[in-house]
């Protein structure tokens, strides 16, 4: 039998770097990267739909299905007080028209989506459409809910 001759403590060869016994990897570990990107990931998935809206509605529910959103929106939301806001800023009362008559227009003008919380009297909701109509929107689109349960 023959035996391996090396120096006195190294192993017999085996192929041990310093006290750890372990050499050093050469790759790089991903798995811990990807889980972290796709927890971001679904994070970043739910609370994106709750930054679309920054005046808190409570819209109705309907059954019609959802418009594809444009660049060139404008949205004009009324909260249960009948507060009413132009984006995300709030407007005096009579505030609208002036505001809406000072926007620039191209050749098609932008659409204009109504935000109005469940509470609200049918008539104030007709009243802003109103002043829209006089500002020259003509079209306007009323967001609600999507429900999918039979009523």
């Amino acid at each position: 039998m023959a035996m391996s001759v090396g120096s006195g403590g190294s192993g017999g060869g085996r192929g041990r770097r310093g006290r750890g016994g372990r050499a050093a990897m050469s790759e790089i570990n991903v798995t811990p990267f990807v889980d972290v990107m796709l927890v971001l990931l679904i994070i970043f998935m739910v609370t994106a739909p709750m930054l679309a809206a920054g005046v808190p509605v409570d819209l109705p529910d309907s059954k019609a299905h959802p418009l594809d959103q444009e660049q060139d929106q404008i949205t004009v939301s009324i909260d249960a007080q009948g507060a009413l806001f132009l984006d995300d800023e709030q407007l005096a009362p009579g505030e609208l028209t002036d505001r809406l008559a000072g926007l620039e227009r191209g050749a098609k003008p932008p659409l204009v989506t109504l935000r109005a919380d469940r509470v609200l009297d049918w008539g104030r909701v007709a009243a802003v459409m109103g002043e829209l109509n006089a500002a020259g929107f003509k079209s306007i689109s009323l967001v609600t809910n999507s429900s999918s349960a039979p009523q």
